[in-house]
């Protein structure tokens, strides 16, 4: 299933996209729900972001060839950062590039929706914890990134978390066709068949770190590929069975 938040006809609501149509849902997408015969026109809504996350939990390095590209080792456990809520923008709203950064990249990836709260799970139960997946752009001021050594302003800047606009559930996460597209120019190209750890592995691993609630994000690393955005740039985040996450940059 693929699921999609939106404001329509003065109502802010979960609902169901399908071959024939847009279908609002009744319930709560984090427990029970149904996909009722209300047919919305996407055309007349606002796509919102899928959740609105406590946190973004984000790992630093999970791409074999992304590690080659920066000359890292292969790291034995996930490395991770977190990304503020307010960092969160919709599908089609805008990334504003900082006065006080000179470069700021793109950072295709897939992000894991938490469902319900989740704290010292294992591996193997990972799945029920997880409600599906969406697109994300890891926003990163690179520059400031270099010079101040820890991540937290140059990953933590307003706008620099573009999530949606689907979440997509039960399909397999760790094989899937990841691409970063600039102007109509494919930037990043990868497989999440590449990742050094799992989708599962990261869900335990964060969960024995901090507790996870409904609606957290864990964002699993990017490609290598990263590169730099200007004003007037249409960046697309495209992974397979999910869609395309479109933003554009002043």
């Amino acid at each position: 299933m693929k699921l999609i938040k939106v404001r329509f006809e003065g109502d802010e609501f979960y609902a169901s996209v399908g071959c024939d149509g847009v279908y609002a849902v009744a319930g709560d997408v984090f427990g029970d729900f149904a996909v009722t015969d209300r047919k919305i026109d996407l055309d007349k809504a606002k796509i919102l972001p899928p959740v609105n996350p406590s946190k973004i939990v984000a790992v630093g390095l999970n791409y074999r060839d992304h590690a080659i590209e920066f000359g890292e080792d292969i790291p034995d456990e996930p490395k991770l950062f977190l990304k503020p809520s307010t960092a969160v923008i919709a599908h089609k709203d805008y990334i504003v590039r900082p006065d006080s950064s000179n470069r700021v990249d793109y950072e295709a990836e897939l992000a894991i929706v938490i469902k319900k709260t989740a704290k010292n799970i294992d591996a193997k139960d990972a799945d029920s914890y997880i409600l599906g997946y969406t697109c994300l752009n890891d926003v990163t001021a690179r520059d400031l990134q270099k010079k101040d050594g820890q991540w937290i302003r140059a990953k933590g800047f307003d706008t620099f978390a573009p999530i949606g606009p689907v979440i997509s559930t039960d399909i397999d996460a760790d094989n899937l066709d990841i691409k970063l597209i600039l102007n109509g120019e494919v930037k990043q190209h990868s497989n999440t068949n590449n990742f050094i750890f799992k989708t599962k592995e990261l869900v335990s691993f964060v969960s024995k770190i901090m507790t996870l609630l409904p609606g957290d994000i864990i964002t699993t690393g990017t490609p290598s590929g990263v590169g730099p955005l200007k004003p007037g740039d249409e960046v697309k985040v495209v992974i397979e069975e999910i869609g395309e996450l479109i933003n554009y940059v002043k």
